[in-house]
């Protein structure tokens, strides 16, 4: 790409005022409207929103998180293609040093790790350093540390060609950035966010079990994973909300001051109950609440040692994590793997986590990634809404049930491509008309971030779905099975998350004012904990007696008409997605009975062939189903019975091959 004149008369002013520039009076925001915008629109990027496009699909969002506490700030600019973060670009004034100073290097690194973006641009115009993002920061990590390119403003024309080849958006869109991404790729210190905070977690599950165990003898298994995870829940949705200013930041690490921490952080769960109503923090018994409050966990107790440990290392500098940029897809795919194991009592006294049988079985954890998670949705709902409005899907025309749910995934992709079609919808018919009323679904956004209001900038407004409308199209829509209680428990964390994403403490209390409500929803109607392919009917013609607790906890029959009456009555679900289990290990009970259930079983009762076939069942007639499982159903002689089920009672629209290392478990799919 040949160098801009632009470029030229840019270096050129630079050098002739380097002096004034670096003697500490010159402010980044002066730099960044006379150097760094104009130097990224010469790479094709629209800086200044000349296009006119909604918030939600700009090329550069300025300061792209709300503000941050604790010393660190939000990344000046994040560059994106249609939505999607590509790399964030934290700019200085040319009086820091960003060749050697460290405090710029680590805060990059740290916001764009926990993004889980490869690549990140520091720059004071005077000095710019790329950066591997996907190598862990560490607060005593050098400068230097994972830079892979330094340039001063004096070699912009000699290393025109490489930047541009890089970061220009044609760049990014051909797949160019990408490709040098992985190209540079190193194992020496590479530990991607999510794998490091799944070690984390582990971590203070196996401290916490074994103390919660100690002080609290007497525990059952059950319950001692109840405890551990609900803590655990709780800590990290708080701690995540403090990032995105929605609790006041610093307060879980200023009670590890002092004694009695599992008391004080009591309190502050019973607060969230009041602030928040879900499950997370459920204490006492409401009406119209089905879920029994947790009795457990208010009466336990933890020793302070463990907890200081935990809550001190969730903030800046010891903290690698920035939980405002975190994705809560990513958050999902981590809970995915812990989810793999489980707290065992080996005594009374000791406790230890080992791999589900299910997992050891099938040779680890392997969740669906997230481009497959968004492929399937489109292609599930979005026939569904064509030429339809919200107001057409209200009232049960639109319910989407994952039936074996995990952590999450599938609901969370439909969630946000619900979200955002009902934003882009409202923006695109009148939205100053969907504002206004008694329920109002968009409410105008227009505050300014602290650093773009400091340095005077200008207003600019957009439009963003309301929190009620937010939580009544996760009401609404999105239904979840599963039979593990702590998968359930997770589903509903990070659709909870996702309901305040954007909300700010201020923002939220607004609303509990105008709506007299607190601000999120109770999930219990809609995420359920049950075996999905087996109905209380497995009791039947046999006394209870027969079974023993664990065994009726282990089955965990699920009656799909007394949990969803409305949609069952109403003829199913008119969406069925999800990743079922492969290779789920049955009990000769429910050998028998799903034999007698199931009409297109083969004779090894594979689940994900049981569950294509519940999915048939659950579906509304004209219902779409989408659903991720090994090839071998539709070649192998032995499932030549669901073929058949499958060609005469539906209408199959396609199949699609994956390749072949779409899991690490190397399935095809």
């Amino acid at each position: 790409m040949p160098v801009p004149e632009e470029l030229v008369q840019l270096t050129e002013r630079f050098a002739e005022n380097l002096d004034a520039y670096r003697s500490g009076l010159y402010k980044e925001a002066q730099l960044r409207q006379e150097f760094l915008d104009p130097f990224f629109k010469l790479l094709g990027w629209d800086v200044d929103n000349v296009e006119g496009s909604a918030e939600a699909y700009k090329d550069v969002i300025h300061e792209d998180s709300i503000k941050v506490g604790g010393g660190t700030e939000a990344p000046d600019y994040c560059f994106r293609i249609g939505g999607t973060r590509k790399f964030f670009v934290e700019a200085k004034k040319p009086s820091v040093y960003v060749k050697e100073e460290i405090p710029p290097a680590f805060q990059l690194r740290r916001y764009a790790w926990s993004a889980k973006l490869p690549l990140s641009i520091l720059t004071d115009f005077e000095e710019f350093a790329v950066y591997d993002c996907r190598i862990k920061p560490v607060k005593t990590d050098k400068a230097s540390t994972a830079r892979i390119f330094y340039c001063t403003f004096r070699e912009y024309q000699e290393h025109w060609d490489w930047i541009a080849s890089i970061f220009t958006k044609e760049a990014i869109r051909k797949g160019s950035f990408d490709r040098f991404a992985e190209s540079t790729k190193t194992k020496r210190g590479t530990a991607e966010v999510d794998r490091a905070f799944l070690e984390e977690i582990e971590g203070w599950r196996e401290q916490l079990a074994r103390n919660v165990l100690l002080r609290n003898p007497g525990l059952s298994q059950r319950d001692l994973n109840f405890a551990v995870q609900k803590i655990i829940d709780r800590i990290v949705f708080l701690r995540i909300c403090e990032d995105r200013g929605i609790e006041p930041y610093g307060r879980l690490r200023a009670f590890a001051e002092g004694a009695g921490i599992y008391e004080r952080l009591g309190v502050a769960f019973h607060e969230a109950d009041e602030r928040y109503n879900s499950g997370l923090f459920h204490f006492r018994r409401e009406k119209d609440r089905n879920e029994p409050p947790d009795e457990l966990t208010p009466r336990l107790q933890v020793d302070d040692k463990i907890l200081k440990e935990i809550l001190r290392t969730l903030y800046y500098p010891e903290s690698p994590y920035e939980f405002s940029v975190l994705p809560v897809d990513i958050l999902g795919q981590v809970y995915e793997q812990f989810l793999g194991k489980v707290i065992v009592l080996k005594s009374p006294t000791r406790a230890e986590v080992e791999e589900k049988p299910e997992v050891r079985k099938a040779g680890g954890v392997f969740y669906t990634p997230t481009y497959i998670v968004d492929y399937i949705v489109k292609h599930t709902l979005g026939p569904f809404l064509e030429g339809r409005g919200p107001e057409d899907i209200r009232a049960g025309a639109l319910r989407v049930l994952d039936p074996a749910c995990g952590s999450g995934s599938f609901l969370l992709g439909a969630y946000q491509y619900l979200l955002d079609w009902h934003r882009d919808w409202y923006n695109a018919n009148g939205p100053e008309k969907w504002s206004r009323g008694k329920n109002p679904r968009l409410v105008q956004t227009g505050s300014l971030a602290p650093r773009a209001a400091a340095r005077g900038e200008s207003r600019e407004n957009g439009w963003r779905l309301t929190l009620p409308e937010r939580k009544r199209i996760l009401l609404d829509h999105i239904f979840g099975v599963d039979i593990d209680p702590q998968a359930v428990e997770v589903t509903k964390l990070s659709l909870l998350i996702k309901v305040v994403e954007g909300e700010t403490g201020e923002s939220l209390e607004n609303q509990r004012t105008i709506y007299h409500e607190r601000a999120l929803p109770d999930l219990g109607a809609n995420i359920k904990c049950g075996n999905s392919l087996i109905g209380p009917d497995i009791y039947r013609g046999r006394q209870m007696e027969m079974f023993d607790e664990e065994e009726l906890y282990r089955i965990n029959a699920f009656d799909w008409r007394r949990e969803f009456p409305s949609a069952i009555a109403s003829g199913g679900f008119q969406a069925v997605i999800g990743n079922p289990p492969y290779g789920a290990s049955l009990t000769e009970d429910m050998r028998s009975y799903l034999s007698r259930m199931f009409e297109a079983t083969s004779r090894d009762l594979d689940s994900y062939c049981l569950f294509i076939e519940q999915a048939l069942k659950l579906a509304e007639g004209g219902g779409r189903i989408s659903m991720i499982v090994p090839t071998g159903w539709y070649s192998g002689a032995k499932f030549s019975l669901l073929r058949r089920y499958v060609s005469t009672h539906s209408d199959p629209e396609v199949f699609v091959n994956l390749p072949y290392d779409v899991f690490r478990a190397w399935v095809d799919t």
